[in-house]
């Protein structure tokens, strides 16, 4: 038998935590002394309280715990409930980092405000070009809700290039519409450069982008998830220029392998002017 104390001790919680257990019934004492009310417990309750332990930092309510542990939950299906948690906690800290960058993103452009160099803006025809695409909805047009859906798209993309043996023939190319679906969806082109004639039986479109006769266009170094400085210079300049913006800028990606921090990028805004 051990004592409250030396119990806690040995199950590496609290006395406080263990008086609370007893009250609500989670877990009581082997014994309590009748005449002092001196709580006593048996090494045997170090796995009960293991298990309530175990449920609760996986964030389990206390009555839940109660409820799974009286289902008698082995040690099997404790791994298969931290599995499921650990996937979940992961995929929130991813979610939390992402946000986090998108911040740090929004930052940067807040303490670049009235100090951004627009001489690297440059306004030039951008020639028609052949691409093959595939095509998807995103609910909006920021990166969180972009990203998601054009990166599978890439993805898909490449591969039925290469079941139809259709190499590219030049960059990366994505572009963007209004879509009907929604107020603030966009429809999102994930498109690659090709020499290859439109034919019925591939899996993927093959269209011929017209030429943009006046685009003020930008050099974007980074990843696109941090692209939002570019993007507002590009826009300071249009705006403190005589232009007008005509719709979404292209993006040419220049170059776009290994690390996205490496990826270059050409924003092709159209515009006209006022």
């Amino acid at each position: 038998m051990f004592n409250i104390g030396d119990f806690a001790k040995h199950g590496r919680v609290s006395v406080r935590m263990l008086r609370h257990y007893d009250a609500i019934g989670l877990l009581h004492p082997a014994r309590v002394d009748p005449v002092s009310g001196y709580r006593c417990y048996e090494a045997g309750q170090l796995a009960r309280l293991n298990r309530i332990i175990a449920l609760k930092d996986l964030g389990f309510t206390l009555q839940q715990v109660q409820s799974i542990l009286d289902e008698q939950v082995n040690a099997d299906e404790l791994r298969g409930m931290l599995r499921l948690r650990h996937a979940e906690l992961a995929a929130a800290m991813a979610d939390a980092a992402t946000r986090l960058a998108r911040v740090e993103a929004r930052l940067r452009t807040i303490e670049s405000e009235g100090q951004m160099p627009s001489d690297d803006v440059v306004v030039k025809r951008i020639p028609a070009v052949r691409v093959a695409e595939l095509t998807g909805i995103a609910a909006g047009f920021e990166p969180e809700h972009i990203t998601p859906v054009i990166g599978p798209l890439y993805e898909e993309l490449c591969r039925k290039l290469a079941e139809a043996g259709v190499t590219a023939a030049g960059p990366s190319i994505a572009y963007y519409e209004d879509s009907p679906e929604g107020e603030d969806s966009v429809i999102v082109h994930a498109a690659v450069t090709v020499a290859t004639a439109p034919r019925g039986e591939y899996g993927f479109t093959v269209v011929d982008l017209p030429a943009i006769e006046t685009a003020a266009t930008i050099v974007h170094r980074g990843a696109m998830d941090d692209v939002l400085s570019t993007v507002q210079t590009l826009a300071h300049w249009i705006d403190t220029n005589g232009h007008r913006s005509t719709g979404y800028a292209r993006e040419l990606y220049l170059e776009c392998e290994g690390d996205p921090s490496t990826w270059v990028t050409e924003l092709q805004e159209p515009v006209a002017q006022v």
